[in-house]
């Protein structure tokens, strides 16, 4: 029996559990959940930290930019020093602007531009992208045969990027798990292979 529907009513179940979770205790949830996390995580201590480095001062420049904070919608992920930039801006030019402004900060060892030319998604297309992320971790983690937990999972619009240090493997796996997830448009691997 395909267990699928059921893993995902469980992880919906606690996804809306820790929603309504309030005060100290959906912090220590959080917190417990974050600390397995990083203790699970591939990368070095130090390595972790100059991510979420690099994505603050990424999306800070973004912010602090007015004409690509009102005209686009870009994110920048890190991961292990890999950039990923993903999102939409209305013309090249921004798009390039972007790119160039986050291309100053230091210790980025490899960036990729998925920025889309056309108008920002909506929100509804965003709230879509995060159902869409948990069914694919959900698909994930119903998969005996690989770690799941070294592959991070971005959607935007549609198009899932996948991340992380794995073997090639392990990457192939939660590809084929990814491209077999009803609603996904496209599927692009930004792995760095063990």
């Amino acid at each position: 029996m395909n267990q699928t529907p059921k893993l995902m009513l469980k992880v919906f179940a606690i996804a809306m559990t820790l929603l309504t979770l309030q005060g100290c205790v959906a912090g220590v949830v959080l917190g417990t959940v974050g600390t397995a996390m990083v203790a699970n995580d591939r990368r070095t201590a130090p390595a972790q930290l100059e991510d979420e480095t690099i994505e603050l001062k990424a999306n800070k420049l973004i912010r602090e930019n007015d004409s690509l904070n009102n005209h686009t919608n870009i994110t920048v992920i890190s991961y292990n020093r890999t950039v990923l930039m993903i999102g939409q801006a209305p013309n090249t030019m921004l798009k390039d602007q972007a790119v160039k402004l986050v291309q100053t900060i230091p210790n980025i060892t490899r960036l990729h531009d998925q920025i889309r030319i056309s108008s920002p998604i909506s929100i509804g297309t965003k709230t879509h992208d995060s159902w869409l992320t948990t069914k694919i971790k959900a698909a994930m983690a119903n998969d005996n045969s690989f770690s799941y937990s070294h592959t991070k999972v971005i959607t935007e619009n549609s198009e899932v990027f996948l991340l992380g240090l794995v073997t090639k493997t392990e990457a192939s796996k939660a590809t084929e798990i990814t491209r077999n997830v009803d609603g996904v448009s496209k599927v692009t691997k930004v792995f760095e292979y063990q």
